[in-house]
C-alpha cells in the first residue's frame, strides 16, 4: 500500500486547497538547519518527498537549489504546482523514486515520512542519493503540554484510527538505523505559536488526515464543539507546536 493507497492519506487529496490556506510552514530555525545541513545552494539537487501542496517545498526554492517535488496525489500536485511554481513537480511515490541512482545531493520530507512503507522506501531513497547525500525529516506536532491542544486532542479522539501510532512512534527512525544504509540521526527542536479564530481552528483541524476522512455529519459536530472551544477563549486561540526536526546521511 503506498502512501496514497492508505485510507487516511486520502483524505489529503479532498482537502488539497484547504490544505494549502490553512497549514502552517516551518520555523525558520529549522529551516536554516536544514539549508546548512544539507548545503543548499544554486548547483546542487533536492528531492522533497511527499511534497503535498508545498509547505516544505518553497522554503527549499529559495536556496537557489534545484527542486523535484515528489508528490503520488493527483489534487495535491495540482495545487503544489500553483503554489511553489519554482519546483520541478514529479509524479510518484517515495517507494518508486523515477529518478536515476545517485541524481541528488539531498532529500527532505515534510510532515510525509511516516506515510511511506519504510521497508521499500528507505532504500529508493538511498539509491538515488548520491555517496554521502544527506535525508532532512521534520514534523510540525501539536504541543501537547497546551492545555488547548489537549482539549483538541478529546474531541478529536473519536477521529483516530484503533492503534494508530503517534508519528515518533511510528518505526521510521527504527527502519532507518537498523538498514545500514545512513548514519547517526540528529535532532533540532522547535516550537511556534499561530493564533487563530474559529474560522482558523476549524479549518485547521479539518486537514487532519483522520477527520477529511470521516462522514460529514461528524466533522460537522466537530466544527461545533471547536467553535464553542475558541469562543470560550474570546474568539482566539493560541494553537501551539512542537516541530521536530531530523537529519541523517547516506553511508
Amino acid at each position: 500500500m503506498s502512501e496514497l493507497q492508505h485510507p487516511e492519506a486520502r483524505g489529503f487529496e479532498r482537502v488539497a486547497e484547504l490544505y494549502e490556506r490553512a497549514r502552517p510552514g516551518y520555523p525558520e530555525e529549522v529551516l536554516s538547519w536544514f539549508t546548512d545541513q544539507l548545503e543548499l545552494r544554486p548547483g546542487r539537487i533536492v528531492l522533497d518527498l511527499g511534497a503535498g501542496t508545498g509547505k516544505l517545498t518553497r522554503a527549499l526554492v529559495e536556496t537557489g537549489a534545484r527542486v523535484l517535488a515528489l508528490e503520488p496525489g493527483d489534487n495535491m500536485r495540482a495545487q503544489l504546482e500553483r503554489s511553489v511554481p519554482g519546483a520541478e513537480i514529479v509524479a510518484g511515490s517515495a517507494e518508486a523514486i523515477p529518478l536515476p541512482d545517485g541524481s541528488v545531493d539531498a532529500a527532505t520530507a515534510g510532515q510525509s515520512f511516516h506515510w511511506f512503507r519504510f521497508d521499500e522506501a528507505v532504500p529508493e531513497i538511498h539509491r538515488v542519493l548520491r555517496p554521502g547525500g544527506r535525508l532532512a525529516l521534520v514534523w510540525n506536532e501539536r504541543d501537547q503540554d497546551n492545555p488547548l491542544q489537549r482539549e483538541v486532542t478529546e474531541l478529536i479522539s473519536p477521529f483516530v484510527p484503533p492503534q494508530r501510532p503517534r508519528v515518533l512512534e511510528a518505526g521510521w527512525r527504527e527502519t532507518l538505523e537498523r538498514s545500514g544504509l545512513f548514519g547517526p540521526i540528529e535532532l533540532r527542536q522547535s516550537r511556534f505559536v499561530d493564533e487563530l479564530d474559529a474560522d482558523g481552528l476549524v479549518a485547521r483541524i479539518a486537514t487532519i488526515s483522520f477527520v477529511a476522512s470521516a462522514a460529514a455529519s461528524a466533522r460537522t459536530e466537530l466544527e461545533r464543539k471547536l467553535r464553542e472551544l475558541a469562543g470560550a477563549r474570546g474568539g482566539r486561540v493560541e494553537f501551539r507546536y512542537v516541530t521536530q526536526a531530523f537529519v541523517t546521511s547516506a553511508v
